[in-house]
């Protein structure tokens, strides 16, 4: 025990002498002693008040400034054990205004906090020497700003995300430079480049190399138009030599010189990866001797406001907006479901976050009414995508989008010489648009060997519940990537009808929210019936290692807009409809404005295309849920109950790994408009009397940290005589304006209209 107290005191001395070094003035003042923070509890503050002291905390760390409540508040210094320091603005234990962040490695940030986060204009040099100036948002570089590099090269230009996209500069330190359009952190779009030399390209970039037309242009006049690749094979173009050229007969010139030379040592510097970011850091909160029990240990409070939780199961309670601004997050149990109170509103119970989410579907075995059909699809798609061919082109014809252009395939059970043998019955092939569908694929960055190994691999698919009013079925791939739906005729001919604008819309805005298409084809089984079974093959919205624990499909409609189960029945894999929304989602400024721009764009797309009856899909993580998986190694599971195997498992996020993603680069480029976002939701509550009628309840203040994942699905449903001629029941029976069926426009109205209230600025 002695040797223990030894080492304690040892310990704590370094300490103080570590802080003395880093926080003495040019005075002979130094950080108190324990015995002087015993003195400083003995006067007690009012709740409230601001008072200044230096505090050595639980844990080690040093604080010297101004405290309100337990929480550091206004000018203070933050010195943590591992070196890390802050010096500046605070705000009820978060960094906010301006400050200066430096780390032990030599990096430092001095300029604009919010919440804990870099926000706003700062200067951030990394312990290598580079230097960013400009803006940021959320501890990422985002807006207009200048990096220096240590090697000589600078980047002028917009940011986002953490990545160049926009316009920009970007100078080499041999005196190339590059003006023009970036994506994602490399060379995308128009743009212009400029060699000490004096040649020029000017033309369409891709991954930082000139990809589709362009022209190079030499000092001498000579100039090469065409259209340009990396692959030597899809090159081609015209040489235009200059007279002096024509006179000495040199008419020859190989375009890969500009790859292979030209291009060589114009690399652009990758990110710069920080080790721990400052929202990350964890403060120890002080609690006086005097007033708290020694029982119960201090607790430690992130600087983006985030308390730790004890790792213990718990439900959601109420999180008040005072709460968060405040002293400490309470957790306060809800009654009972459906209690009215005083005020004439319905009070919900608790949020309860299933600690087990069970997998969603049937896997499709031996004896399954549908097993043939799997594996006709299955085998029909090895097929149709493994078949050589000419390598995808963005640039297609519009014979592409005809929707006569459909090719059958015979599948007999012996096997053919373009088709294996197989055990199920002989069965026809459709491919409508193969060209187009492939260019989609090749789009959205989806690599046909995944694509065949996720859809006709060893794993069988997996069957979602019934089919819903469209009477289609739903079949999910074993990795949850890809989502199969069975068509009706109607659906298919919409889709064709529209398949060159949607090509366009999605090619020109990488945000768009509407759903993903990456096949169309038809099975036609032999046999009497010669049945014909259409699907699509979409992107699964949902397709992550979080848990989603709550899903909403929302319209801006009332008229049947509810789920007909009572709370006690709700599990995770449920999908709650507009009038059982009880949230408001929060988006950051940003991100909200970015949100309506591509919500007006797919709105405006699918009211010029006719379609309507289409929905926002919402699957929404808790992290607080996260809390309760701190002691959780990465990478562990949680065991299902779908009535298979009970080794299965699903895979979830603990908060470690989800604080590990936000201080990663890479991680957040895997964050984008739909995709892993990151936001808060607000509960609401609507009053007893219009429950049934009011879309929107009336906001809390109790507030909950998410990941957000949503996308506009349903897309392909014409306003046809059917929906005209149930527009027309309905309205005798309730107010037109609350039924899904209304007319295109109409309906783009009342749906941006009702998105733009359930998504709001989060200030």
């Amino acid at each position: 025990m002695k040797a223990w107290e030894a080492t304690i005191r040892i310990t704590q001395a370094a300490t103080r002498k570590r802080a003395n070094t880093i926080f003495c003035t040019q005075g002979s003042s130094s950080p108190p002693t324990e015995e002087e923070n015993e003195q400083q509890d003995d006067h007690i503050y009012a709740n409230g008040e601001i008072f200044h002291a230096e505090r050595f905390l639980p844990n080690g760390d040093y604080y010297s400034g101004y405290w309100l409540d337990n929480f550091p508040h206004g000018q203070g210094k933050y010195w943590w054990t591992d070196g890390c320091m802050y010096v500046g603005d605070w705000f009820r234990g978060k960094t906010m205004g301006k400050g200066m962040f430096s780390w032990p490695s030599g990096a430092m940030y001095e300029g604009n906090f919010k919440t804990g986060f870099m926000d706003g204009d700062g200067t951030y040099t990394g312990p290598n020497g580079d230097t960013y100036r400009g803006g940021w948002i959320m501890n990422l570089k985002h807006g207009q700003g200048v990096k220096e590099y240590v090697n000589g090269d600078c980047y002028d230009g917009e940011w986002c995300r953490g990545l160049q996209e926009g316009q920009g500069r970007y100078s080499w330190k041999n005196g190339n430079y590059y003006v023009g359009e970036w994506k994602n952190g490399t060379i995308f779009g128009k743009g212009k480049m400029y060699w000490t030399n004096g040649n020029v390209y000017e033309g369409n970039w891709e991954d930082g190399f000139p990809k589709g037309n362009g022209t190079f242009k030499w000092t001498d006049g000579s100039f090469y138009v065409g259209n340009w690749s990396k692959d030597p094979n899809e090159q081609n173009g015209t040489f235009y030599p200059s007279t002096s050229l024509l006179e000495t007969g040199n008419l020859e010139w190989d375009p890969q010189q500009v790859f292979n030379v030209d291009l060589v040592e114009c690399t652009i510097c990758p990110p710069e990866k920080v080790p721990i970011l400052p929202s990350q850091k964890k403060l120890a909160l002080w609690r006086s001797s005097k007033a708290v029990d020694s029982n119960i240990k201090p607790r430690r409070m992130s600087l983006d406001g985030r308390i730790d939780a004890p790792p213990v199961d718990r439900e959601f309670g109420r999180i008040r907006l005072s709460d968060v601004a405040g002293t400490s997050a309470s957790y306060l149990d809800d009654s009972i479901v459906g209690l009215q109170d005083a005020d004439g509103y319905l009070r919900g119970s608790p949020i309860r976050i299933p600690k087990v989410v069970k997998r969603q579907g049937q896997t499709i075995s031996k004896g399954h009414k549908n097993y043939e059909l799997m594996l006709n699809l299955q085998l029909g798609i090895r097929v149709s995508v493994g078949r050589p061919g000419p390598p995808p082109s963005l640039d297609l014809k519009p014979s592409a989008f005809d929707p006569r252009e459909k090719y059958w395939t015979r599948f007999p059970t012996e096997g053919s010489k373009i088709t294996p043998p197989h055990p199920s019955c002989e069965f026809r092939w459709k491919d409508y648009c193969p060209k187009v569908f492939r260019a989609l694929r090749m789009l959205f960055k989806v690599d046909a060997a995944d694509y065949m190994i996720s859809i006709c691999g060893n794993d069988a698919l997996r069957e979602l519940c019934s089919p819903g009013k469209s009477g289609s079925f739903f079949y999910l791939t074993n990795d949850d990537r890809y989502m199969i739906k069975t068509m009706k005729k109607a659906e298919t001919k919409v889709l064709l009808r529209m398949l060159s604008a949607y090509f366009n819309h999605v090619r020109a805005f990488d945000n768009t929210l509407v759903t993903k298409y990456y096949g169309l084809h038809c099975v036609k089984l032999s046999g009497p019936a010669q049945k014909k079974v259409r699907f699509v093959i979409m992107g699964n919205l949902f397709c992550t290692n979080y848990s989603i624990h709550r899903r909403f499909d929302l319209k801006g409609s009332t008229f049947g807009r509810t789920t007909d189960k009572p709370e006690s029945q709700i599990e995770a894999t449920t999908t709650l409809k507009d009038l059982d929304l009880n949230f408001i989602f929060r988006l950051q400024k940003t991100w909200f404005q970015e949100f309506r721009r591509q919500v007006d764009r797919d709105c405006e797309f699918m009211e010029q295309e006719g379609v309507m009856d289409y929905s926002l899909l919402v699957g929404i993580h808790f992290r607080e849920a996260d809390s309760t998986e701190d002691q959780t190694s990465s990478g562990s599971g949680t065991p299902i109950d779908n009535g298979g195997s009970e080794n299965e498992t699903v895979a979830r996020v603990s908060r470690a790994d989800m604080d590990q993603l936000l201080l990663d680069q890479e991680g957040w480029a895997s964050i984008k408009l739909g995709i892993n976002m990151p936001a808060r939701v607000e509960r609401t509550e609507r009053k007893a009397t219009e429950a049934e009628t009011q879309l929107i309840g009336d906001p809390t203040g109790e507030l909950y940290d998410v990941i957000l994942f949503f996308g506009v699905i349903h897309i392909l449903q014409d306003y046809d005589i059917t929906k005209k001629l149930e527009h027309a029941y309905k309205s005798m029976q309730c107010d037109p304006n609350s039924i899904s069926a209304v007319d295109p426009k109409a309906y783009s109205r009342r749906f941006r209209d009702y998105i733009f209230k359930v998504f709001i600025e989060d200030n």
